[in-house]
């Protein structure tokens, strides 16, 4: 009966001295469960699932948005870095664009523009966009050929 005694107080020490190693800053920098973005979110892929892309946010426009009641919180994506991912090949492109620009760019060729700049803040996780948000941003860039997805 003692030896069960001492082995429990034994399993109880070693417990806290655990428990005791772990640092303030190492539990203060873990991620809540609100922070926490899956990666599976932030990914688009093309119609034959060969490829993936990201897209990360380089610079917002300090526009202040129009019905905010209506649309709620939103931001003018100025500058992207899109992220082009081959499954088959893995090699990985990657490219800037200056949105406002090609925006430009294709209202003086080709009369028309399409993207829909204005993206809600919380489709931005960790400074990526939401992959169902892809397409509004790179609509013009793939109308110019300048992204093949």
């Amino acid at each position: 009966m003692s030896d069960d005694k001492t082995r429990i107080q034994t399993i109880d020490s070693d417990t806290k001295s655990l428990l005791e190693t772990v640092s303030d800053a190492e539990v203060s920098s873990r991620i809540s469960f609100e922070e926490f973005t899956d990666e599976r979110v932030l990914i688009s892929h093309d119609a034959f699932g060969k490829k993936q892309m990201k897209i990360k946010v380089l610079e917002v426009s300090d526009e202040n948005p129009v019905l905010k009641w209506k649309f709620g919180d939103r931001v003018k994506v100025t500058k992207i870095l899109v992220t082009i991912k081959h499954l088959t090949t893995q090699q990985v492109e990657e490219a800037e664009f200056d949105i406002e620009s090609v925006e430009r760019e294709l209202a003086e060729k080709r009369h028309y523009t399409s993207t829909n700049r204005w993206i809600p803040v919380e489709d931005i996780k960790n400074g990526y966009v939401v992959g169902s948000k892809h397409t509004r941003l790179i609509s013009d860039a793939s109308a110019l050929d300048y992204i093949v997805f």
